[in-house]
């Protein structure tokens, strides 16, 4: 784990020394003058709709193994999500599922099988946008290829996942040989984790459900995109909805690259290159970076903290769940 904290510390410098190459800080400063603050309530309203309804869609992915209050999956959602920028080699994902097991009975591993799907259908969802924003915008090459072919690996996991869900019996059985070859006191305990892991695929064979969680996943991500371009209008950018989707795509791709904690680095060079792409100048896209990266940082902080104090754990109970 430490070589991961070291490798995410060296890398979050590296993007931080290249958004910040070249710049000239008079001319940040001078930008954040220029903010049209009227915009900037929206979009914090609109980040904090986000979070809601994330933890709206998890209840709903989570419904077919046990109903949670929805108090309790906001609560969960925004602890979860202040792990997940506070502690380092991205062992916050953990957080959520293990404090979803301390206000329900649903096990960790059937948790973390729900925490798959709301990836995988989140992936799906984008990666539909993106397919779209290519009839209003040109994108680079290098983005095109790589949408389709996240498509089609995501596409892939959401056909494994069917099938497992439908032929649990007979992937266990698959399983079995594998199993087998562990010592006996563990292989109990791997295939009844493996059980329940599928389990939390449940969402996909329950259509009106599924049905639901997409329509929400949509929701959530055009929410985003609506913070985003009110801050194009805070900042006076003159740029096109599509603009906005198309940043959206590049965030998502470079914050998924484990880094320092909080995405320091990673969300601002994949910002300048995000608005480099629509002819922002460099320095404008880093004062846009700047406050986009606070405002979204800055909501998960304050939803975290309010919640932490009910939703308590430490970093040595996530090692464990992760043993």
């Amino acid at each position: 784990m430490k070589k991961k904290v070291i490798a995410g510390l060296a890398l979050s410098a590296l993007l931080v020394w290249l958004s910040i190459r070249g710049i000239e800080f008079r001319g940040v400063i001078d930008g954040f003058r220029t903010i049209r603050c009227w915009y900037l309530f929206p979009a914090v309203a609109a980040m904090f709709l986000m979070q809601l309804l994330r933890s709206i869609r998890w209840g709903v992915i989570l419904r077919p193994i046990e109903k949670v209050d929805q108090l309790s999956l906001f609560s969960v959602t925004s602890v979860g999500f202040l792990a997940i920028i506070a502690i380092p080699a991205r062992m916050g994902e953990l957080a959520r599922p293990y404090l979803i097991t301390k206000k329900s009975r649903i096990p960790m591993s059937s948790a973390l099988g729900t925490i798959f799907v709301e990836r995988v259908l989140d992936s799906l969802t984008v990666l539909i946008i993106a397919v779209v924003a290519l009839f209003f915008t040109a994108l680079p090459p290098w983005l095109v290829r790589s949408s389709v072919l996240f498509l089609l690996v995501t596409l892939g996991l959401f056909a494994v996942m069917v099938r497992m869900m439908v032929r649990r019996e007979a992937t266990l059985r698959i399983l079995a040989p594998l199993i087998g070859r562990l010592p006996v006191r563990y292989a109990g305990t791997v295939n009844r984790l493996i059980d329940h892991f599928i389990e939390g695929f449940r969402i996909v064979v329950d259509p009106a459900l599924l049905l639901l969680v997409s329509l929400l996943s949509i929701v959530i991500w055009f929410v985003d995109v609506l913070a985003i371009y009110l801050l194009f209008l805070a900042f006076g950018l003159h740029l096109p909805v599509a603009a906005a989707f198309v940043l959206m795509i590049i965030l998502i791709i470079g914050i998924a690259i484990p880094t320092a904690p909080g995405f320091i680095g990673n969300w601002h060079y994949f910002c300048i290159l995000g608005l480099g792409l629509f002819g922002i100048p460099k320095t404008d896209a880093l004062t846009f970076a700047i406050i986009y990266h606070a405002l979204s940082i800055g909501i998960v902080i304050l939803l975290g903290l309010i919640f932490l104090p009910f939703n308590r754990f430490s970093v040595s109970d996530l090692r464990r769940q992760k043993v």
